[in-house]
């Protein structure tokens, strides 16, 4: 089974994480910051990886340290349960609607991290969750996670829409990419050899 587990103490958060890749999106997480544990639910669900995250962090600063932390585990889990990534697609997309909201994700599990950011809150936070935290997960998955990561805002006037829409489809075109693929279930998606 393509499951890990991630434990990140330092002076600002302590975090344990599980993930199992062949679940069916189950979720548990606690992070004590209610707006975020409710998108990475949605991330969960929508990519049927079963994600455990219970999150203790300076929240008397801010959420800032948490968010990206949790961002930062769940790289490092992704890649420890992924392996070799030998039988992977690899690859994955969606365009996600979600009322006034369309997002599009494209992302690949190349090894290679970087973040394209095309995301415009039209407010600074949704409910007391900064907007501006939103991105800084994804920067922390991203490089943690060894992904590209293509995030790109085609409509959308709701912040509340936006964020959701964006955890969907990031959730789902992870999906498709971390699925095995039954026409190379032996190889590594690559003609490197190596990811």
């Amino acid at each position: 089974m393509r499951k890990a587990s991630i434990t990140r103490k330092t002076a600002e958060t302590d975090i344990s994480l599980q993930v199992n890749l062949d679940g069916s999106g189950a979720y548990a997480c606690q992070t004590g910051v209610g707006f975020f544990d409710h998108m990475l639910d949605q991330l969960a669900r929508h990519s049927l990886i079963d994600i455990e995250i219970r999150a203790t962090g300076d929240l008397h600063i801010d959420d800032h340290h948490t968010v990206e932390d949790c961002g930062i585990a769940l790289g490092q889990a992704l890649v420890q349960a992924l392996g070799d990534k030998r039988g992977i697609r690899r690859y994955g997309a969606c365009h996600l609607p979600m009322d006034d909201a369309q997002i599009r994700c494209a992302l690949d599990l190349s090894g290679r991290p970087y973040l394209v950011w095309n995301v415009d809150f039209p407010t600074a936070k949704i409910g007391n969750f900064d907007t501006e935290l939103v991105r800084e997960f994804f920067q922390a998955l991203a490089s943690h996670g060894g992904i590209t990561l293509h995030i790109d805002q085609l409509h959308g006037i709701n912040s509340h829409h936006i964020a959701e829409a964006v955890f969907k489809a990031v959730a789902r075109a992870l999906r498709e990419a971390v699925e095995p693929d039954g026409r190379k279930a032996d190889a590594i998606p690559s003609t490197k050899g190596a990811l």
